[in-house]
């Protein structure tokens, strides 16, 4: 048991790692993008039809709880207008950000390492090398850009119906108005608050682009190989996401 799971941390850290080197090659191949551009527009669709009904419930709801929570306990003693500080702050820094980033590894970047992991395992990778057309090129690097634009059109939605669900929130829970929400978050938020989000989103996108693509390529053994790398996908994304929010955070805030 203990060599078995010791097995499996030694193949994650070697995951990152070969997803990390492949971002590093992708990014090598970023003049030649204009001629995967029709690729790359199709990718940008399946990830944004994909996510964006799940990004816009998990941001209304998100934002609808934690204005509940942090509400309840500020009334009692009577600082309830301090949720329009809470909420959209907490949202925009970090919320919105980060699980759109779940929402997107589970969805999104599982979904391309079924994609590419299934093309592995019957060969169509090795195919492609036979033709001298570089894997890299030819699947990472749409799918990697694409995503990179995606996410932060989906985190800057759910950012904006988070804060919204927490305005409903403040008004119809906590008597809260829509007009001195709106106006504590214009107060509140500053462009720093913004650009940083985005960051962490476009942060974000690579990350979950970058391990779904190498997964996939590294996949083998059949349908359990394709599985297994579908599993590893999700998991090593949701560090990235974690640990990466973190340095991002240390980065613009101190």
């Amino acid at each position: 048991m203990i060599m078995r799971t010791a097995l499996r941390m030694v193949a994650s850290v070697e995951g990152a790692g070969h997803a990390l080197i492949l971002l590093m090659r992708t990014a090598s191949w970023l003049p030649w993008l204009w001629r995967k551009r029709n690729e790359t527009v199709a990718q940008m669709a399946s990830c944004a039809f994909g996510g964006l009904l799940v990004s816009l419930i998990v941001g209304m709801f998100s934002g609808m709880v934690l204005a509940l929570q942090s509400g309840n306990t500020l009334q009692k003693w009577g600082q309830e207008e301090l949720i329009a500080i809470v909420v959209p702050a907490a949202m925009v820094r970090e919320m919105g950000p980060v699980m759109t980033g779940f929402i997107l590894a589970g969805l999104v970047g599982s979904t391309m390492a079924a994609e590419v992991g299934t093309m592995s395992v019957s060969e169509e990778i090795d195919a492609l090398e036979v033709m001298s057309i570089n894997p890299v090129y030819f699947l990472a690097l749409p799918r990697v850009f694409a995503l990179a634009l995606v996410s932060p059109l989906l985190t800057l939605f759910a950012d904006v119906i988070g804060i919204f669900g927490g305005a409903f929130v403040g008004d119809r829970i906590l008597g809260l108005s829509y007009t001195t929400y709106i106006k504590h978050t214009m107060d509140t938020l500053e462009l720093k608050d913004i650009y940083s989000g985005l960051l962490k989103a476009v942060v974000f996108g690579i990350l979950i682009s970058g391990v779904g693509c190498s997964q996939g390529m590294r996949a083998r053994g059949g349908a359990e190989g394709v599985g297994n790398a579908t599993m590893r996908t999700v998991v090593i994304s949701f560090v990235f996401i974690l640990v990466f929010d973190y340095i991002l955070t240390w980065a613009v805030y101190q």
